[in-house]
């Protein structure tokens, strides 16, 4: 470590950004760069050049992990050199994982150096393997952060006293103390408030801000638009944008995960439904009582954050977290498809065939451009700053585009963005609702269905919020189950007595968050697929804050947003939908029933667990699917929290069937080191 410790200390062994179009140019700028700090003599310079791209034509020095290590002794040196360098653009130098080249490690010294290059060769690998050294190097600006970077690393590096790994940083322990939890939430959060606010000027943080805006206004105002359906227009569109911006703008400020993007949810919606059913039925004013079950709602919704009881979420594994984002995604992909068919149903009847082509282009067209423009980070084309800024800003892009089509094709009439024509409430009403309107009776009847809302919002909120801490996002600030779910208990009574609809962290949304805020680098799998790995997530309240600002103003814009087709936002919703499939080994273990045996992917569950386990776990995860589904489109819609809850009983049972190792593997909170 101590030859790495001498190279990062030294500035002039240090290189960044070379600006080197082959390899070859690499090593002649190194070397004269050697020459010129007078580390090695002038007259050594044809020698090692020569050396170098000898040794490089014989075999690449490139190791993986877009790391080269060209060496070359001389009897004419005196002592060994290690020098580091960045290129400023990577170099395709045939490393056995297929990664273009950007850091490279020369190790120049006399012959008798020679028998200690395997060690130095191995310090270094191990050293670039820490994928979060490898995102410091490329985004150093100076020498000093190159010693910083390299410091951490040391650090991470030395052997730490054995402790659990499953969920032992995610803030979810129980403290036994009132409200024990939400203290340690705050002061785990608030040393970082201000970092929240500075890690978020960067360009990636506009990049995610237009594409959220859109891609969460679609579902606001859709999900607005069937609540005033079921409703009877108590609440429409304009509460559901006005709760959404609010109560969005409040958790970014003062949350401890201001990563989850608030928003209505399907479960939620259904809840409101039944409610809203329920009080029909019972010829009872819905609103008043709406706003007694919401004050329970929040009442027992605090009192959980209060005692602790999120420390539960630990009992949610990844058996669950798979199955509930799979729902989540099935619905997005699903309710997109469903309003495509809808739009060529009855086409000799109504004769708007040009309508429905036209609508199927431009959603197919959004889906293609997005899910094109996000990979083109892997391009051969392009400088790399324009790839990094084509995939950040390809959802935005492809909206942009698509609209514009539309708008030259304004002879062809589509179904646009359903917002409201004015700012008010969907009725008429008064904002304002009181309370005391409903009978005595009602006030404490409504405790009954509050406490199912309170069970419904806990799962909800915290099932994203887990998700969103996963370990493969390589989030670095912590979470703060306890505190956000508090606080959305105290909007939840807010929306109530206004009458405005509950919001809750939306899952499709708030994964789609962090990875429009991620940093990735391409990896080569063991069966020699290509996939993005999550280096580092830029963690800030600034993108949060400026989705739910721009949605509140969106109320100033209602006509302009009618010129969005619908067809375009069901694009972004199939986008949204296979995006938040990736990296979810409940699809990919699907994948395998369709595959011959012998073509299954080296994966680390194939590996190391039985054919038949790997298929019966699947199936059991995908009959649970179903289940829920079922629950959720029934009469029953009000049950799925406590069904989606029997997912955990249901986990700890496969104790019985699965042996103990296959299951730590499977249901590993992240994918196992090799």
């Amino acid at each position: 470590m101590r030859v790495l410790q001498k190279t990062f200390s030294n500035a002039d062994a240090c290189l960044l950004d070379l600006d080197a179009s082959s390899i070859d140019s690499a090593f002649e700028q190194t070397v004269q760069h050697l020459v010129d700090q007078k580390l090695i003599a002038p007259g050594a310079y044809g020698d090692i050049v020569t050396e170098l791209k000898h040794r490089e034509e014989k075999s690449s020095t490139a190791i993986g992990h877009a790391v080269g290590v060209p060496h070359c002794y001389l009897d004419s040196m005196i002592e060994q050199i290690v020098v580091f360098v960045r290129l400023k653009h990577p170099l395709n130098m045939g490393a056995p994982d297929r990664i273009a080249t950007r850091y490279l490690f020369f190790l120049l010294g006399p012959t008798s150096a020679i028998p200690g290059h395997l060690d130095t060769l191995a310090l270094i690998a191990r050293l670039m393997s820490d994928d979060e050294f490898r995102y410091d190097l490329g985004e150093a600006k100076e020498h000093q952060s190159l010693f910083y970077a390299f410091e951490r690393a040391v650090q991470r590096s030395k052997p730490s006293p054995a402790i659990a790994t499953s969920n032992q940083d995610d803030g979810l322990e129980y403290t036994g103390k009132i409200a024990g939890g939400l203290i340690q939430d705050v002061k785990r959060r608030l040393p970082k408030y201000w970092s929240d606010f500075t890690d978020g000027l960067h360009p990636k943080a506009v990049a995610s801000t237009l594409f959220l805006f859109f891609a969460c206004l679609a579902p606001t105002v859709t999900f607005g638009g069937v609540m005033s359906i079921e409703t009877n227009g108590d609440i429409g569109a304009v509460e559901m944008i006005v709760a959404t911006a609010m109560c969005g703008v409040i958790y970014a400020l003062f949350s401890a995960q201001p990563l989850n993007i608030l928003g209505g949810t399907g479960p939620l919606l259904v809840f409101t439904a039944i409610l809203y059913n329920l009080c029909h039925d019972m010829q009872i004013d819905f609103l008043p009582a709406y706003a007694w079950v919401g004050i329970w709602t929040a009442l027992i919704t605090i009192l959980l954050a209060v005692t602790d009881a999120s420390f539960l979420m630990r009992y949610f594994t990844r058996f669950t977290n798979e199955i509930f984002s799979a729902l989540i995604s099935v619905i997005y992909i699903y309710n997109a498809i469903k309003a495509l068919i809808y739009i060529f149903k009855d086409l000799d009847a109504h004769q708007h065939h040009d309508t429905a082509l036209l609508s199927l282009l431009l959603a197919l067209g959004t889906f293609y451009i997005a899910i094109t423009l996000q990979g083109s980070r892997r391009s051969r084309y392009m400088l790399p700053w324009m790839r990094e800024f084509l995939a950040d800003f390809g959802p935005t892009i492809a909206l942009g585009v698509m609209t514009l089509v539309a708008f030259r094709l304004h002879e062809v009439d589509l179904p646009v963005l359903p917002a409201p024509d004015q700012l008010g409430t969907t009725s008429g009403r008064a904002w304002f609702v009181d309370p005391f309107a409903a009978p005595m009776w009602v006030r404490w009847a409504a405790l009954a269905p509050a406490i199912l809302g309170a069970i419904l919002i806990y799962v909800d909120q915290n099932i994203t919020a887990r998700l969103v801490n996963c370990a493969d996002h390589r989030l670095k600030k912590g979470g703060g189950y306890h505190l956000d779910l508090a606080l959305i208990g105290g909007m939840v009574g807010l929306c109530s007595i206004f009458g405005l609809p509950w919001v809750v962290a939306a899952t499709v949304r708030s994964l789609n968050h962090v990875r429009s805020l991620a940093t990735t680098e391409e990896v080569v799998t063991r069966s020699g697929d290509r996939r993005d790995r999550i280096l580092r997530v830029r963690e800030t309240r600034i993108t949060g804050l400026a989705i739910h600002l721009l949605i509140g103003a969106s109320l100033l814009l209602l006509p302009l947003l009618k010129t969005v087709p619908m067809a375009v936002l069901y694009g972004l919703f199939l986008f949204m939908g296979f995006v938040s499939i990736r990296g979810n080994q409940f699809f990919e273990r699907i994948s395998l029933w369709l595959m011959e045996p012998s073509l299954y992917p080296s994966t680390h569950f194939i590996r190391r667990v039985p054919l038949w386990s790997v298929h019966v776990y699947t199936a059991i995860q995908l009959i649970s699917l179903i289940v829920l589904w079922t629950v959720k489109e029934s009469s029953l819609g009000l049950l799925f929290p406590l069904f989606l809850a029997m997912l955990v009983p249901l986990r700890f049972s496969l104790s019985y069937f699965f042996r103990q190792p296959y299951l730590a593997v499977l249901d590993a909170d992240s994918v196992p080191e090799d």
